[in-house]
């Protein structure tokens, strides 16, 4: 398994190779870089295609501390993209990844060809959520992350994916991964939870910008997706029916075709 040690950690990433330009992709919450396996399936053909996990997070290592905010992760994902010699990229964030991605656009758009951001927000965490978050929190930190799976799984995933009969075994595979997690997952909890806002920040980006948003997502709804198109000029806005806050595991086909067609919009 590949890995990559910088800042102290070592980080798991699946590297397919190809011509460049590189997309990078860069997971939500409890989730892993095995959110874009069909993304990364689908592309690799056309395109250097890297996934990794965040410090703590899928089979990436945790150097301890309180919590792994988000401009730690930016400054994870900078070297990343350096360590393996991905600039400039297409880099693709869901969620927390989105979390990063803003951050790059504003401040290393050296390092990028083109952003996509999915089901995320460029706001602090609603103050509405955070008493709810930081209690599961606890109770993952406790208890372990297997008692609060059958709560976090409606917010991971929008209702059509959780009611379908036919992905069973797809809501079992991730449901046993994510109740897998270990207790320090309360440290990248920490950071989601506690990030500053970058809405006034985002004006700034000028690398071409795609802004992806499941129809179904309760966690980032549409409107804060609207929000983040409406501040950066020139972005394109996309809605996924039927999709909640994993879109690329709810709707992979539809996904993998809105990127295309974006990257397929961007210059030679």
């Amino acid at each position: 398994m590949p890995h990559l040690t910088i800042n102290g950690v070592s980080f798991y990433y699946e590297d397919t190779g190809g011509p460049d330009p590189a997309i990078v992709f860069s997971h939500g919450l409890l989730m892993s870089s095995r959110m874009f396996a069909a993304q990364v399936d689908a592309l690799k053909d056309r395109f250097r295609c890297i996934a990794y996990d965040h410090r703590g997070q899928g089979r990436s290592s945790d150097p301890g501390g309180r919590s792994h905010d988000m401009d730690t992760c930016f400054r994870d994902a900078v070297a990343v993209i350096e360590g393996l010699d991905a600039r400039p990229c297409h880099f693709v964030g869901l969620s927390m990844g989105g979390f990063v991605g803003m951050r790059l656009g504003i401040r290393r758009p050296d390092l990028l060809y083109s952003l996509s951001l999915l089901e995320t927000s460029a706001e602090p965490e609603a103050p509405e959520n955070v008493p709810k978050y930081r209690t599961l929190a606890f109770v993952a930190q406790t208890l372990g992350t297997r008692w609060v799976v059958d709560r976090v799984m409606p917010i991971l995933f929008g209702r059509t994916f959780m009611g379908d009969p036919t992905r069973a075994a797809d809501r079992e595979s991730w449901r046993m991964e994510i109740a897998s997690r270990p207790r320090s997952i309360v440290r990248a909890v920490r950071g989601v939870i506690e990030r500053d806002g970058v809405m006034e920040a985002i004006p700034a980006i000028r690398v071409p910008t795609l802004v992806v948003v499941g129809d179904e997502d309760v966690a980032t709804p549409p409107p804060k997706a609207r929000r983040i198109h409406e501040h950066i000029a020139g972005s394109r806005l996309a809605r996924i029916p039927a999709a909640g806050h994993s879109s690329s595991v709810e709707q992979p086909a539809e996904v993998t075709q809105v990127l295309s067609d974006f990257f397929a919009t961007l210059p030679k």
